[in-house]
């Protein structure tokens, strides 16, 4: 009697965990199901699923993709002691967007998924046009809003910019994740959304291949001139979802097929839509940045674009877009898609400067202490900057990057030191660098004295390293929000910011009064 209940028991604990195993395994042969039979498992070209289980010589092996570790902020550091702040640009803007998604939807957002610096270059600034350059800089600063004792400086790239008649031809390869983590309005359907109206706004002599990745690969659209627009739609119409979530093995179809049909001194790129969610198959984190990284050096370059809440992987995109040369993007709603594969589209598929690096070379005579304000997944050491060969960070066409650095000052004289901005042509081995003065006269006495462009960085700065778990000095959410409408000067993405903050901090306060209340009933 007492083996059947102890035998009972187990089957309770242990029943539903076994029940999920053999599902797991096992679900297409218990429905008498192909791996054709599963939707975005179709038949078309498809590698079945022993891609899953063989061992891929790009894309190998290994634990699925997880999120790093939070972030921490960047420390003080003694001028006297290093100088020097060396670091790699970042044009992504996903945490950013992704932020805002979460916020709208009324709560606020994981501190480790919030990039400071993704938060300030989403963000179009008046900057001088370059003339004769890939770039031009511009310096100013005013009183840190941080720490009133403190300095922050602002050091501003602009690229140049470029009109589409004058953009090279591009084959682009769209990498679709159809697997059963897409089936959500938010996902799938918004891809294929962003998918159409991308199609739309590229070039006849373009062209476009669609490949799909969930328990399978498939080709569903072989490289197709843009002039053939309506096979294109087509065919991204066609894209359903349901299945498992082989990354690796759709990241190796897609770079195969770009290789293949890269034409020299055309753009190649993979375009990669997802959550971010691979669950089987070969996908080892490490081996797929490796592979990535090294189709750098063939000419294909990689943008991810993430969809989708909850099981979005964003350190994993970020990472797999900053290897491959590329942008990590997000996606939330149509305006995003018009932004990004709209406006911003020549920026997002040519690069005019690769592996861009900045040095700031601070004099400690008149900078005792600076702090790098975000960047802290992009530092580099002070001896590579000048090494060409170290990977660094990508500018597009009429792309901004913006970088703070609050400072404690020493002397109201003497140039506070220079920086410096080096980086390659994207067709050639040829090395560029521009030097800049950081003059101390470009230091405002008062944040209210200083451009509006520095002032809405500022409180963009602020609004998100009071999001990501840090205090600077007594500001608040409502404080970031009015110093933002006051620089907004009639941009409409400057006063949507500012109604973000706002909600931001109800989101914070409704959070904070429900753990009352719940630890209230729990006495």
């Amino acid at each position: 009697m007492f083996k059947k209940i102890l035998i009972a028991l187990l089957l309770v604990v242990f029943g539903p965990l076994l029940v999920i195993e053999f599902f797991g395994d096992n679900l297409r042969a218990l429905c008498g199901m192909s791996a054709d039979s599963l939707a975005g498992d179709g038949p078309v070209t498809a590698r079945r699923d022993s891609l899953m289980k063989k061992s891929l010589s790009n894309f190998g092996g290994g634990p699925g993709i997880s999120f790093a570790p939070p972030g921490v902020v960047n420390p003080t550091v003694n001028a006297k002691r290093d100088a020097l702040s060396t670091f790699a640009i970042d044009v992504d803007t996903a945490s950013y967007t992704w932020a805002r998604r979460v916020i709208e939807g009324g709560q606020c957002p994981a501190p480790e998924g919030v990039r400071v610096e993704e938060w300030v270059n989403a963000f179009d600034y008046e900057l001088p046009r370059p003339s004769g350059k890939p770039f031009a800089v511009q310096v100013d600063g005013a009183v840190s809003p941080f720490d009133e004792t403190k300095t922050l400086l602002r050091v501003a790239l602009q690229g140049r910019t470029i009109h589409t008649a004058q953009r090279k031809p591009a084959h682009l390869v769209f990498l679709v994740d159809v697997s059963g983590s897409m089936n959500a309005p938010d996902k799938l359907p918004l891809a294929r959304q962003a998918l159409r109206f991308l199609s739309a706004q590229l070039a006849p002599h373009d062209t476009v291949a669609l490949v799909t990745y969930a328990g399978s690969t498939r080709v569903v659209l072989k490289p197709t001139p843009v002039s053939d627009l309506a096979t294109i739609i087509s065919g991204i119409d066609s894209l359903a979802s349901g299945g498992g979530t082989d990354m690796g093995a759709g990241m190796q179809l897609a770079y195969e097929m770009a290789v293949r049909d890269a034409v020299p001194g055309h753009t190649a790129r993979v375009i990669v839509l997802t959550d971010g969610d691979a669950n089987i198959g070969n996908t080892s984190h490490a081996s797929m940045l490796d592979a990535v990284h090294a189709y750098v050096k063939q000419g294909v370059t990689l943008t991810t674009v993430g969809f989708g809440m909850g099981d979005y992987r964003a350190d994993a995109l970020e990472q797999l877009a900053d290897k491959g040369n590329g942008q990590a993007l997000y996606v939330d709603g149509e305006k995003t898609i018009e932004r990004v594969f709209g406006e911003k589209l020549n920026g997002t598929l040519e690069v005019i400067a690769r592996d861009v690096k900045v040095q700031v070379a601070f004099d400690p005579e008149v900078v005792s202490t600076y702090r790098l304000v975000g960047y802290e997944n992009r530092d580099l050491a002070d001896e590579d900057f000048k090494k060409d060969d170290v990977d660094a960070g990508e500018l597009g066409a009429g792309h901004q990057v913006t970088a703070l650095y609050e400072l404690t000052l020493t002397s109201k004289r003497g140039s506070l030191g220079t920086v410096s901005v080096r980086g390659q042509l994207p067709d050639s081995s040829e090395v560029f660098q521009l030097d800049t003065d950081l003059p101390r006269d470009a230091v405002n006495q008062s944040l209210e004295q200083a451009s509006s462009e520095l002032r809405f960085a500022t409180a963009v700065a602020l609004g998100a390293d009071l999001l990501r778990g840090h205090r600077p000095g007594d500001w608040t959410l409502e404080a970031v929000a009015e110093l933002a409408e006051d620089a907004a000067r009639g941009h409409e993405a400057r006063r949507e910011f500012a109604r973000l903050m706002r909600s931001a901090a109800t989101n914070r306060e409704r959070t904070v009064s429900a753990r009352v209340i719940s630890d209230n009933d729990g006495y």
